[in-house]
């Protein structure tokens, strides 16, 4: 079983109240995997969920109750760990999350919902908005633009570096919360090439390619900065074995031959390759079995591996290289 797995088993076992109040400290894509995960969860033997909840204790035994609270030892930690700029980005994050129920409340809507609530303001502010939301709500939520709009709103957040008092005002006053980082710091790093890259690799790729073009067509230079740092699948090729076999255990057999479909041989050996002689076979038997699918069906299953890929990069599981190694 996988850390997902096992989550939903400890929640299942814990009673709906308990585990309502767990749920609360969580944000809405882990509410969400959780909750998929939990409603994946079939017949459980009454031994795999002693065996859940004896890991849950050991676990639990094991810490201190020491709570790391002070700002000074979370920026030198950061730093240590990641380097000073990305240390900053992530910091700036992480005490602008804290302190503004606003932003946090947009990540619990639909894009449209987002959209409607920022069609009518400026481009700036709405760039500002995106740069903060996760990228693929982001990306939903420039879908629902014009084109015109969402060639502007990429272009200003492709050259966003940081946020002035300022504008982190004028944004309180759009989502009427307060929301804002201490007053000692001058400005809050955001948006940029990488937060531009990340949201062009959660659209459509239909709009992303006209998207690309538009961008080009104002600032080539600008256009190719960010499809450098972008990461498609055919990246994948440049993660090592051991990635590639944290990987697999992470994706379901369904969305793996559905991306396999589209993939060269070169990409498919390297996933036959991380996999048992037996479950290669199959996956090979799959791939024959399921003749032609769409394209569409063909993208949207690659992009759910590197939604997968991205976030266990993010979290230090697994190296990505090539065109995204600024991104992890």
């Amino acid at each position: 079983m996988n850390n997902l797995e096992r989550a939903a088993i400890l929640l299942m076992s814990m009673g709906e109240k308990d585990a309502a109040e767990v749920l609360k400290q969580m944000g809405p894509k882990e509410v969400q995997r959780v909750g998929t995960a939990m409603s994946a969860l079939k017949s459980v033997s009454q031994d795999t969920v002693s065996g859940v909840l004896n890991q849950f204790l050991t676990e639990c035994g094991a810490q201190s109750g020491l709570g790391i609270g002070a700002e000074s030892y979370i920026r030198n930690m950061l730093t240590e760990a990641l380097g000073e700029e990305r240390a900053r980005s992530f910091l700036d994050r992480i005490l602008l999350g804290n302190s503004g129920a606003g932003i946090n409340s947009l990540k619990w809507m639909d894009p449209r919902s987002v959209a409607d609530v920022i069609k009518m303001e400026h481009p700036q502010i709405q760039a500002v908005v995106l740069s903060y939301l996760e990228p693929d709500q982001s990306a939903g939520i420039l879908a629902q633009f014009p084109e015109k709009v969402r060639l502007e709103i990429m272009m200003r957040i492709a050259s966003l570096e940081s946020v002035q008092p300022e504008a982190l005002k004028e944004l309180n006053e759009i989502l009427e919360k307060q929301f804002s980082g201490k007053g000692s710091n001058p400005s809050t790093t955001i948006g940029g090439t990488k937060t531009a890259a990340e949201i062009m690799n959660h659209l459509d790729n239909a709009v992303e390619q006209e998207l690309m073009e538009s961008i080009k067509g104002l600032d080539e230079d600008l256009g190719n900065q960010i499809q450098d740092l972008m990461f498609v699948f055919d990246n994948l090729r440049e993660v090592d074995d051991r990635g590639i076999q944290a990987l697999l255990r992470e994706v379901s057999s369904e969305v793996l031959i559905l991306a396999l479909k589209g993939a060269d041989d070169f990409l498919k050996e390297k996933f036959f390759g991380n996999m048992s002689k037996r479950a290669a076979e199959l996956l090979r038997d799959d791939l024959e079995a399921k003749g032609p699918v769409r394209i569409v069906e063909v993208e949207a299953a690659q992009k759910e591996i590197l939604v997968v890929a991205r976030r266990m990069a993010d979290a230090g599981e697994i190296q990505l290289s090539g065109g995204s190694e600024a991104m992890i």
